[in-house]
């Protein structure tokens, strides 16, 4: 093996560490990044009981109201659980971006019409909590 050899593996050592070195503290920011924006997110769970006989209506609206609510300006997430022994229990859990985000969604026209149109097929109150990250 020559001195060239030698030098050119170093060289191409320092570059792959180099990079990979940035990588890492680039990757690190990121997620500083990403948590500190987490900070700010509001997590809604929500229990909504729909009378038995009405659950394929009720169980239609929010399907609905899911794929609307997904659509609007700072929606993180928004998904609906149908509970496995009870199909007329559903939970909604929605993650906002923040307080900002989560009002604006409870303002927009098909949020207001969802709740008018689920409320006669509940079977028990609407039951919205909301959350933030536990540090």
């Amino acid at each position: 093996m020559s001195l060239n050899t030698d030098v050119h593996s170093v060289r191409r050592r320092f570059w792959v560490y180099a990079v990979l070195f940035l990588a890492t503290v680039g990757l690190a920011g990121w997620v500083r990044a990403q948590e500190s924006g987490a900070r700010d997110r509001i997590y809604a769970v929500t229990h909504v009981d729909i009378v038995p006989t009405d659950a394929a209506a009720g169980t239609k609206l929010v399907h609905q109201y899911v794929l609307e609510s997904r659509k609007d300006k700072g929606a993180v997430r928004v998904e609906a659980y149908i509970q496995v022994s009870r199909i007329n229990h559903l939970t909604l859990v929605e993650v906002w971006e923040n307080r900002q985000a989560l009002e604006a969604h409870e303002g927009a026209a098909h949020t207001k019409k969802f709740r008018e149109q689920i409320d006669p097929l509940l079977g028990s109150p609407y039951d919205e909590r909301l959350h933030t990250i536990a540090e």
